[in-house]
């Protein structure tokens, strides 16, 4: 496999019967399930799950999600799911991309891009990143 860019997180993905459209495919709203489940799951790896976010009054919260569906997806297929943090501005934002590849024909799936604002919880309001994620998530970050 030859992914987008070097080094991504990975998480495994079967399609389930419970994902598929009246079309008989995975919905749209499966793979950004999918890209929200990565994205947890890579944070975790880096030290910044929930209970981290909480302990620190902060989290990062969707701002924009870019998704280009490029070919479906069917119950039974194993597929793979790459992230990669590829911006981070040092005050508020970060930015993911991911890539949603089927091992058994090659093909990528979805090619997305979501954007990330840190926010407090205690008010819902942008807040600027601690520290702790600048380190954690700029350790993991990766150039385009």
């Amino acid at each position: 496999m030859s992914w987008d860019l070097p080094t991504p997180f990975v998480i495994d993905i079967e399609v389930e019967a419970s994902h598929l459209d009246e079309f008989g495919h995975a919905n749209n709203a499966e793979y950004l399930r999918w890209v929200e489940r990565a994205s947890w799951a890579h944070s975790a790896t880096l030290g910044l799950d929930l209970a981290r976010y909480r302990a620190l009054d902060r989290a990062m919260v969707v701002h924009r999600h870019e998704l280009d569906y490029l070919a479906p997806a069917f119950v039974g297929d194993r597929l793979r799911l790459a992230t990669w943090i590829v911006d981070c501005d040092g005050r508020l934002t970060l930015t993911r991309r991911f890539q949603l590849w089927r091992p058994r024909d090659g093909r990528t799936l979805l090619r997305a891009r979501t954007r990330f604002a840190c926010i407090a919880l205690s008010s819902g309001r942008p807040r600027r990143l601690p520290e702790v994620f600048l380190a954690s998530y700029g350790r993991a970050m990766v150039k385009e």
